[in-house]
């Protein structure tokens, strides 16, 4: 018996009852398709078990039909959790996603001058990862569409831009404890200067140094300490704190990670959260809310769909308007954080054993 021979898109347009041609936009994401004619080519598409010729589309658009994501340390949940919203955009389109993770400042340097080129890629997204000022130039002259998530510039005007306003992050974690009788806050996080340029971490510290000056609290040095990133790093951040001669009632952490560190920290200290210590993180991964952690909540999955989103349109629609999108942060309450002097809670038990 003959192998049964692939279905072309000759044979998709004729189940979907449309031309070749807008088998071919639909399949590509075009916005003059409407979403019932689409729908029905990719049902007949899936019926049939269509895979679209690569390399024969390449050869005639031109394209790499590629997405080129150039991310730092993906293994990060905030990182991954953006990447995955980023992929789910993907799963109707012809473009494969190709990451690139940066895990030192000289891969960063070298994605920065490589992927803003037709030949690597369509378009590039670019998370957590802020142009430096001799990146700019890179990014204004490339014509390949660039969105970037969790980071801008000031001089950057030719790329879509999607950032988290982590300054009022900051400054709203801290006000949360000082709003509970706290006054000995400390903050815990990545390094606030940076050869990766990750701009979160310096600006939610920038917010917990605003909430303290406008509640007119002293700010003390010995109380920010800064690590590489990491649920062990929290933990070693924390003990330090906790081991000072006048340690800190809370303590503010620049990510879960590290918040789940410093809950790993109260424990190893003898100290209960939250009636001895409390503690709020930032990103509100799913395992904070298994372990009852108070965050700040940013929109990951949905910063990373978004930022797919606007770059497809990019590709179809070159010229369209830049724009500055700002994600908004939530303040989640849960059961780490508590008024001072603290009450047990009804169950007789802490966030920590």
């Amino acid at each position: 018996m003959k192998p049964k021979k692939p279905a072309t898109v000759h044979d998709v347009g004729r189940l979907a009852r449309v031309s070749s041609g807008t088998v071919s936009r639909a399949l590509s994401g075009h916005k003059a398709i409407s979403a019932a004619t689409r729908e029905r080519v990719l049902e007949a598409a899936e019926t049939l078990r269509y895979t679209p010729n690569l390399a024969a589309r390449q050869l005639s658009t031109g394209k790499t039909l590629s997405i080129g994501v150039i991310v730092p340390f993906f293994t990060r949940p905030s990182v991954s959790e953006r990447l995955n919203g980023a992929v789910s955009v993907l799963a109707h389109s012809p473009y494969d996603l190709v990451v690139h993770n940066v895990a030192a400042p000289e891969q960063r340097a070298d994605c920065f001058k490589r992927f803003p080129h037709r030949r690597q890629a369509d378009g590039v997204l670019i998370i957590s990862l802020a142009p430096s000022d001799d990146d700019v130039p890179l990014l204004q002259d490339t014509d390949v569409p660039v969105v970037l998530i969790d980071a801008d510039h000031p001089g950057l005007t030719r790329a879509h831009q999607i950032v988290v306003d982590d300054v009022e992050g900051g400054r709203v974690a801290t006000e949360h404890l000082l709003g509970l009788g706290h006054t000995r806050i400390a903050f815990i996080g990545d390094p606030v200067e940076s050869p990766f340029h990750f701009d979160p971490a310096r600006d939610r510290y920038r917010g917990y140094r605003q909430a303290l000056q406008e509640a007119g609290v002293p700010f003390r040095p010995e109380y920010h300490l800064e690590d590489e990133h990491g649920r062990r790093q929290g933990r070693r951040m924390a003990s330090k704190l906790l081991a000072l001669p006048d340690p800190p009632t809370a303590i503010v952490a620049d990510s879960d990670t590290q918040a789940f560190g410093a809950l790993e920290a109260a424990r190893d200290a003898g100290r209960r959260v939250p009636e001895d210590l409390s503690l709020i993180g930032y990103d509100d991964i799913d395992m904070a809310e298994v372990l009852g952690l108070t965050t700040m909540r940013q929109l990951l999955f949905e910063s990373g769909r978004l930022g797919m989103e606007l770059l497809l349109d990019l590709l179809q629609n070159p010229r369209a308007t830049p724009t500055r999108r700002i994600l908004p942060t939530e303040l989640v309450v849960r059961n780490t954080t508590c008024r001072r002097p603290c009450a047990p809670p009804p169950d007789g038990t802490g966030a920590s054993a």
